[in-house]
């Protein structure tokens, strides 16, 4: 058959003064200071499953390529991916499954609803929503130091490898540690969404 294509639908600081000392008292904590400590990977390779369908591949093979792509968006790292939708897929307007996809050994669901012929007749539009979100301990790393230069390291609290979660916040939590600070237990909440991990 021929290869269809898709379309994805303050804390004050006080100087201490008085009896000739111009020390500045520790900062109090915010909160614990967490155990684990994430460092910055370098840069990101791109996120591809490791193989593309065959030439003639079925309909379900394609769409479960896109599955294993937009897992590796959620877990925003790569990773070993592998996905499983209905063998009797077809292309057909109106159609809506549920398929399941793997990061390592954590499981996404996904909602795929089948859409109308795109321009083309080998164009399908489809939208694969999933049913619940996906954390890895190297995507929110990647999330954070990604998103700015003055980190030098986070402290987190044991995210593992790869774990599924409901989408939201998440019982994780991290504090951005900027250069020539030192962590204070300002933790922020490791959120799972449709695009990948966020913490704030």
């Amino acid at each position: 058959m021929r290869l269809k294509t898709f379309i994805a639908v303050g804390t004050v600081a006080l100087l201490a003064t008085g009896c000739g000392s111009d020390a500045v008292p520790d900062q109090p904590l915010a909160g614990p200071l967490l155990p684990q400590k994430l460092i910055p990977l370098g840069k990101r390779p791109p996120l591809e499953p490791k193989s593309s369908p065959a030439a003639d591949a079925t309909f379900s093979d394609n769409v479960e390529y896109e599955l294993e792509k937009k897992t590796l968006s959620l877990a925003n790292a790569p990773g070993r991916t592998s996905a499983e939708c209905p063998d009797d897929l077809a292309s057909k307007a109106g159609t809506v499954v549920t398929c399941t996809s793997t990061y390592e050994d954590a499981k996404v669901g996904w909602t795929v609803s089948i859409g109308e012929s795109g321009w083309s007749e080998n164009v399908v539009e489809y939208v694969a929503t999933p049913r619940n979100g996906l954390i890895t301990s190297a995507g929110v790393g990647n999330i954070m130091f990604g998103n700015n230069s003055d980190l030098t390291y986070a402290l987190c609290n044991d995210i593992p490898t790869a774990v599924a979660v409901p989408m939201g916040p998440t019982k994780y939590k991290c504090e951005k540690v900027i250069k020539g600070k030192e962590p204070f237990g300002y933790n922020q909440t490791v959120h799972a969404t449709d695009t990948g991990p966020r913490v704030y």
